[in-house]
This record gives structure tokens, sequence and C-alpha cells, in this order.
């Protein structure tokens, strides 16, 4: 049987604890890690192909009439004459969609990975060839064609009375399976400035950067624009690739939002460093409720007529209540002490998160709560 406690016994482990470790110390980390600049930035690429060479796995043409349509399509345009009409029954052909991220500065010649995803019904597209694909921008320009054997991770196969499927036979990779054929048209070295935006955006860790920059490039130079940009001027007209060398490892040490993420499906709780719960009093305790089944079997007696054998179901039903300790919680609290408390001493992940949801309606949890 557990030991009752108190937490007003573990508010006084959780201060001793806090004071004997001390509060963590942030990290410095590099610009280039916590921020980008402004116009370096990849490019989304799409393109619609197909997938030849399955081995009777591809789409079925009565439920895909695009793939017979862009088959018919192909097979015209290499000559092989006018199709309409005819009942074509291939099973090793699947309609892809094929995307792929086209990187800053990409020159022609260059290749890119491509995703390969199957949009009819294909079982799989392991064993299959991409046929010549071009990959189009948002603004309708042809940037890079995809062409190459696929690689499956996961696989399918099928018996007469069960199946297995591990992964997603139906999405696929090609390393280096696209060509870059134009470039996009960026004149970097003429940029008077550059902007260094965060991907967090906070007004300290951008007044943080603006100070790394000035102290290591000279005073003026750097301007947080607002929580999200600091906007860094080239004076001395210099080499842009090298400005950017030297801002981009340049270290700071961020700072957040005092945050509480939680996982109810899976019991995980992650807690950002800043977080506090002033004094507040807590009482946590449950129902169990026991429900037993007991089959008992009745027989008729041995010379009766017309007995059966009856099955009775005897139902057992118990409720234990936990006790609950309703006590108070002093004082500035590192809320990680409290859930290491917690922890210790056998509190489970979801009374752990009523816990902390119920301090965030009293008001005395200081952070943003975030349940997903």
């Amino acid at each position: 049987m557990r030991t009752p406690f108190t937490l007003k016994t573990l508010a006084i482990a959780v201060l001793l604890g806090a004071a004997a470790l001390g509060a963590p110390a942030a990290a410095e980390v590099r610009i280039k890690d916590i921020a980008s600049f402004e116009g370096v930035r990849e490019n989304q690429l799409v393109g619609y192909g197909l997938v030849v060479g399955l081995n009777g796995t591809g789409d079925r043409l009565r439920n895909a009439p695009f793939t017979e349509k862009s088959i018919e399509g192909m097979l015209e345009r290499l000559g092989v004459g006018n199709l309409s009409g005819d009942s074509m029954k291939t099973t090793n052909t699947a309609a892809v969609m094929v995307t792929a991220m086209l990187p800053p500065f990409a020159r022609r010649g260059a290749t890119i990975d491509v995703v390969v995803s199957s949009l009819g019904d294909a079982s799989s597209l392991r064993g299959g060839t991409l046929i010549v694909t071009p990959l189009s921008g948002a603004d309708g320009e042809v940037y890079a064609v995809a062409q190459g054997p696929i690689a499956v991770a996961g696989y399918a196969a099928q018996g007469a009375n069960a199946s297995i499927v591990e992964g997603v036979p139906t999405v696929a990779r090609i390393e280096n399976g696209a060509t870059v054929e134009n470039e996009i048209d960026f004149a970097f070295n003429s940029l008077d400035s550059i902007r260094v935006a965060l991907r967090v955006p906070d007004f300290t860790t951008a007044m943080r950067i603006e100070e790394a920059i000035n102290r290591a490039l000279g005073n003026g130079l750097a301007t947080a624009l607002d929580s999200g940009t600091v906007e860094v001027r080239n004076g001395a007209k210099t080499d842009l690739p090298e400005l950017l060398a030297r801002i981009e490892t340049l270290t700071v040490k961020p700072d957040s939002v005092a945050k509480v993420v939680i996982d109810a499906r899976s019991g995980t709780i992650v807690i950002g460093a800043n977080v506090r719960i002033d004094m507040v009093a807590v009482s946590q305790g449950g129902l169990t409720v026991k429900v037993k089944e007991n089959i008992e079997v009745s027989q008729p007696e041995p010379i009766s007529i017309g007995g059966t054998t009856v099955v009775v179901p005897q139902t057992d039903v118990s409720v234990v209540e936990n006790d609950a300790y309703f006590s108070l919680l002093e004082g500035d609290v590192s809320l990680q002490r409290l859930v290491d408390g917690l922890n210790a001493i056998g509190v489970g992940a979801t009374e752990t998160i009523s816990i902390l949801q119920a301090i965030k309606a009293a008001g005395a949890l200081h952070a943003d709560l975030e349940i997903i």
C-alpha cells in the first residue's frame, strides 16, 4: 500500500532542489541556427508524371481515367499514333505527383532530390521508373526536369486470406532525380542591405542579435525593425557573401515565451525553462472502479427431461476512492521541479496533466499551456 503524501512536503523538496541546483543558464547559439536571411530561401516545385514498369501494382484504368488519358498522350507524343477508342488494360503504370525543393542559388545542371507520390489507386510503386516530368514553380515556369528509377521504403504483400503493409509503398524518392534547367534571377551582390529574419519572432532576441552584429561589425550597421527582423546595412560595400558568413557565425542567447506543451494522447509534457507558478492550493484524488465478471454454468439434473445447460454470468462491481490531500504550494516554484517531484512519488502522466490544467485555470501558472 502506498504511503499517503502531501503536496506541501513536495513543495519543500521542490524549493530545496531549485535552490541547490539553480536555474539553468541559457545556451548561446549561432545566428544561422535561429534565423535566416531574407531572400535566401528554397522554392517549391511540383509536376505531374507517370511511373512505369510496375509489377501489376499500378493504377486500374477503370478507376483512374486520368492515367489512361496520360498514357494515350505520352504514346501519341512518342509517335505511336492515335489510340482514342482503344481499350487499355495495363496495370504496370501509375499516375504520380512529383514534388521537390529548389535550393537558393541553384545553377543549371545541378541535381536535386524529388518525392514521388501516387495519385490513383496503385498499391505500390516499388520497382517503377519515373518518365521525364517537368517541375514548375508557383509562377508556372519550368525550373527542373525529373526522371529515373524510384526507391520505395515501404512494402506490401498479399495472399489469399491475409495481407501485410509496412510503411507507405505508394510514396517514393529519387536521390538527385531532377536536373535544374532554369535559374531564379536574384542580384544578390547589388543589395545595399540585408535582413535577418528570426524563425521564432521575439523582441529580446532581436535586440540581442542587433547588439552582437554591431559589436562585431561596427555600431549603427544593424537595426532591429520588429520582433522578427533585423536589418544590416552594407555601409562599406563589402562582399555580401563574406558579410553573411561573419554574421551567421555570431552567437547570441535566444529568449522565448514561457510555454508548457502537453500531448494528451501519449502523456508527453514539455516544459520551458522560464515557466513559473505562484502560490496555489492543490488537491488530487480520484475513484477506481473495478468490474469483475464470473461465468457460472447451471447444469440440469441427470434424469430431467427437457433441461438445458444455462450460462449464468455473475458480475461484481467495487469502487475504491483514493484519499485526496489538500495542501498549499508556496513560493515562486519552477514547474520543472514540480513535475520531477510528482513523477518521483508515483503520480502518472494523466494526473500530472490534470494538475497542470487546473493550476493554469486558477491563474497560478505563468506560461502558455498548449495541448496538442
